[in-house]
């Protein structure tokens, strides 16, 4: 893999620090400078391509840069500063989640662009995950382009096997539910935080039947592990509107369709404070990224 080193020209700053010597602003306040930037691994360096879904580590290097930094770079999720940093030098890191081109620029405390590059990230096919069911497989087709985050919060509990040996338990004719119980009605504890909902509106996606979706309850951002498929256009309660922020949107049904209307026709309960869980559960026995 490659490590690419961008040197700063016209926007020779990258971050806001405070300290002794530096730039100053029209205020006399001290900024930071910055001589260059490098990014590894990366597919190509010029210009920079980056792998989708691979962990990534940013070098600033310059002058007075513990006064502070915005890096706004949309293809990174998680992005944290590692520890040591300096006047001199600081690290960070990122995972990337977008796909296509994006910008990342960097400017400082005071909004000034100090930093600016253009880079891309391919995909040659979209993510495909295979759900093995005690009914048959239903393989879902994911967009990154559309909505990153989801997709990213999706394969991370799919590749950590959150969802082995877990059930649909809602099945009620407008969606099936899963990513949340065991088999004995056991409520599993999200493995990781809730993430920013994608508003249909900015994705351009909608609750079509057939889509797969994010659960989450009436506060906004507060998705985490359940998913749902619509078993019929849902699009007019579930998409965004102005005043609601719906559910998010992230997939549909690449094969499969009719495991998903058969799950939907089982004879269902009350059960565990749920209402219409399947009296006979519909098991999840694997979920396998297959694409």
């Amino acid at each position: 893999m490659k490590a690419s080193t961008w040197l700063l020209g016209a926007f020779a700053s990258l971050v806001f620090l405070s300290g002794c010597g530096g730039s100053k602003s029209s205020n006399n306040a001290v900024l930071a400078t910055v001589s260059s930037v490098s990014i590894s691994p990366t597919l190509n360096t010029s210009p920079t391509v980056l792998k989708y879904r691979q962990a990534i580590t940013m070098v600033i290097n310059g002058q007075n840069l513990q006064q502070g930094v915005n890096i706004n770079n949309p293809g990174c999720a998680n992005l944290t500063e590692s520890a040591g940093g300096s006047n001199t030098t600081r690290t960070f890191t990122c995972k990337i989640i977008h796909v296509g081109p994006f910008n990342m620029t960097i400017t400082d405390t005071a909004n000034n662009q100090l930093y600016f590059a253009a880079m891309s990230v391919p995909l040659a096919a979209r993510p495909q995950v295979t759900l093995a069911t005690t009914m048959g497989n239903i393989v879902v087709e994911l967009n990154p382009f559309a909505a990153p985050i989801s997709v990213d919060n999706f394969l991370n509990y799919v590749e950590s096997g959150f969802y082995s040996n877990t059930i649909f338990h809602r099945a009620d004719k407008q969606v099936i539910q899963a990513g949340g119980y065991t088999p004995t009605l056991t409520a599993l504890t999200p493995t990781n935080p809730a993430i920013t909902l994608e508003s249909t509106l900015a994705t351009g996606l909608s609750n079509t039947a057939g889509t797969i979706g994010m659960a989450s309850t009436s506060v906004a951002n507060s998705a985490t592990s359940q998913f749902y498929f619509n078993v019929v256009d849902n699009s007019s309660i579930f998409n965004a509107t102005t005043t609601s922020g719906g559910y998010a949107v992230f997939g549909t049904i690449f094969s499969g369709l009719n495991v998903m209307q058969a799950i939907d026709a089982v004879p269902t309960s009350a059960q565990g404070g749920l209402p219409t869980v399947p009296v006979t559960p519909v098991i999840i026995t694997s979920a396998t990224r297959t694409q």
